[in-house]
């Protein structure tokens, strides 16, 4: 039997090793938190720090294939693994790349492919000088993630907010949708796409609220949408999974916002409402096996789960038993003990053949399931 490292033992994989079980691979994780969601459920569960080097040179001595389900690893500890023969997906090339925003920027306007303007950043006297560029989104070049070390920067007034350290400045885009496509592609070049998602944000958070599955966009753009996610996961010649995230603007273009090497938060509908779900075609994907049929059974909407405004400590799940008594409804909790503001602490995917029942499923499992302390 395979053995499979995983760095990482959060929600993401949590939901990979549920699609591992049904291949019957055995999957050790790393992770630094004792009470991870992983921890009790991983065939092999060893407590560290994904990002110090002797961790994950020593935890990836007996694994065949390592990947991950975070993109801040230590990236030089699975570069000597990948030198003395492991396969480690996505590559650490490739994770170099993606882990600096400033880099993954540079990377789509060095090969042709549509993004926003941009202008990188080292300080804030340095944003002071380009403020007939604002309004414009300030992302930290390394360590963002889940909306944090992102800043909106309208005017001068806002440069206190601003980042420090190295960075960029965004243009603003003025988009009529966000939406997103996984591609999934493995060792022998085999390329396939999950359909595209709607995503809506969090007006402050900054984080994905809830999306819709497919798209409501014209088949051009959903075929537009698709050629450039497989584009730029050809042109990185990553192996695994890579989510990407993109702004359909007024005008019909598509222009990429960011990318994600790994199983992504626009994907978890895909469990219940695709052929084969996006964390069996990671799976898939990076042991080097046939890609699975992408094809979703019926239309489907994804509704983060997320701690309550003003609530601190052991989470309590309230309005559980009305959600599931609706039809077509199907909660997946993470199993986080603590709930924080706005913390991610499971989702619900919503499955409905008719496009307006499912929304307005959606909003009353979004006024119903509170999770509070």
């Amino acid at each position: 039997m395979q053995k499979l490292g995983l760095l990482g033992g959060g929600q993401l994989g949590k939901m990979l090793l549920q699609a591992a079980i049904d291949l019957d691979i055995y999957v050790k994780i790393l992770d630094p938190d004792t009470d991870a969601p992983c921890a009790k459920i991983a065939s092999e569960f060893v407590v560290g720090s994904f990002q110090d080097f002797e961790t994950v040179y020593q935890f990836g001595q007996d694994c065949e294939v390592i990947t991950i389900e975070i993109e801040n690893v230590n990236l030089e500890a699975l570069k000597k693994l990948q030198s003395e023969g492991k396969k480690v997906f996505p590559q650490p090339e490739v994770l170099e790349i993606i882990q600096d925003k400033r880099i993954q920027k540079q990377f789509y306007l060095d090969n042709n492919l549509p993004t926003s303007d941009f202008i990188l950043t080292d300080n804030i006297e340095q944003i002071a000088q380009y403020l007939d560029f604002l309004p414009a989104f300030n992302k930290l070049g390394k360590g963002g993630y889940d909306g944090r070390g992102v800043q909106k920067l309208s005017s001068e007034a806002d440069l206190p907010l601003a980042f420090t350290a190295p960075s960029l400045l965004e243009k603003a885009i003025d988009f009529d949708k966000e939406i997103a496509v996984i591609v999934a592609r493995n060792e022998h070049g085999e390329i396939k796409t999950f359909p595209t998602v709607e995503c809506v944000f969090h007006p402050v958070h900054n984080l994905v609220e809830y999306l819709f599955a497919p798209a409501e966009v014209s088949n051009e753009i959903h075929e537009k949408a698709e050629k450039i996610a497989i584009e730029t996961a050809e042109k990185l010649g990553i192996v695994g999974l890579l989510a990407v995230e993109m702004f359909l603007t007024k005008d019909g273009q598509i222009l990429i916002n960011e990318v994600a090497p790994r199983t992504h938060n626009s994907g978890h509908h895909t469990i219940r409402a695709n052929h084969t779900s996006q964390f069996e075609q990671h799976l898939r994907a990076v042991l080097g096996l046939p890609l699975g049929d992408t094809t979703a059974h019926s239309k489907a909407a994804m509704v983060n789960l997320l701690g309550e405004d003003g609530y601190t400590g052991e989470a309590q799940y309230v309005g559980m038993n009305e959600s599931l008594s609706i039809s077509g409804v199907y909660p997946f909790l993470y199993g986080k003990k603590i709930t924080k503001p706005f913390r991610k602490m499971g989702h619900i995917t919503v499955v409905d053949e008719d496009l307006e029942s499912l929304k307005m499923k959606v909003q009353q499992v979004k006024e119903t399931l509170k999770v509070v302390a």
